[in-house]
């Protein structure tokens, strides 16, 4: 098209590209300019022979966008946590450089690049080790199982890296309320039994891409009914009768979604927490179970 000036092929495009442009040597110089002869203390040498394991940014809110689906891509706000090493030598960690890296890449927070990410972070820091939390709230639009009224309902999700010389490690987690229906109850009453909401946590290790929607209804279809942000009259007959036909101790829950994590090939590893707050105690109800673990 006439009138637009072509863009040079070496300038290249994306986030590697803007690293390294706003890096370069031209693009500094006039910064140096303006601030010559400014100390940078973290740079510095430190004498007290302490290295810190990690050092960084922790709480720090921004809009991101995840893979979603059903459209492509999911607009949320994330809690994020960003460290690195930090070794005996040297003062600190150079702060800007975290929120540097965030605003390069997120346009897409994208589990299958999230290693790498990370490992840009220990080559940004020079650093024997970096770790990346994102903790976000992920919506999924659901029906009712009778009328099909829709609604969103929010899950708790988190993705987790670190990178270091001796390897890497990258995990998913995902908070995921539920409907529990105490057995014992069941049992032993004439009519109806005591129910409560319980909260499922599940963290996995994963040999292959997987969506989140499929994790959350793996661990949804272990307890006795899911949740809907909207039910009719109709709906919530079913929902209530269907409880009561999957009782449900919380440590049927863990052991059920354990179960289906070890058929699932996807995951390589899993961790799955249960609490039940129970309706008719002044406590809570706990479980927790980690695998693969073989059946006896």
């Amino acid at each position: 098209m006439r009138g637009r000036k072509p863009v040079p092929r070496h300038q290249g495009s994306g986030p590697a590209a803007s690293a390294r442009r706003a890096r370069s040597p031209l693009l500094q110089a006039p910064l140096r300019r303006a601030l010559p002869g400014l100390r940078d203390i973290h740079s510095e040498r430190d004498r007290r022979g302490l290295a810190l394991d990690r050092a960084g940014v922790k709480g720090l809110r921004y809009p991101i966008c995840v893979l979603d689906r059903a459209r492509g891509l999911q607009h949320t706000v994330a809690e994020i946590d960003m460290t690195v090493s930090v070794p005996h030598k040297r003062k600190g960690a150079h702060m800007s450089r975290f929120v540097e890296l965030l605003n390069r890449h997120r346009r897409e927070i994208d589990i299958r690049k999230f290693r790498s990410l990370c490992s840009e972070l220990r080559k940004d820091h020079d650093a024997e080790a970096a770790q990346v939390e994102v903790r976000f709230p992920y919506f999924i639009e659901k029906k009712a199982p009778v009328t099909g009224a829709l609604g969103l309902v929010d899950y708790a999700c988190t993705f987790g890296a670190s990178v270091s010389g001796e390897g890497h490690d990258l995990w998913v987690a995902v908070e995921v309320p539920v409907t529990s229906l105490c057995p014992c109850s069941k049992a032993i009453s004439d009519r109806g039994a005591h129910n409560q909401r319980s909260l499922v946590s599940v963290r996995v290790w994963f040999a292959k891409f997987f969506w989140i929607e499929d994790l959350i209804a793996l661990i949804e279809a272990s307890a006795s009914s899911e949740l809907y942000a909207l039910l009719k009259r109709p709906d919530e007959k079913f929902v209530t009768e269907r409880a009561y036909e999957r009782p449900r101790f919380v440590e049927d829950l863990v052991r059920e979604v354990g179960m289906r994590l070890r058929e699932d090939k996807s995951f390589t590893r899993w961790e799955v927490e249960a609490e039940s707050f129970e309706s008719i105690h002044a406590h809570n109800a706990y479980a927790a179970l980690a695998g693969p673990r073989k059946q006896p």
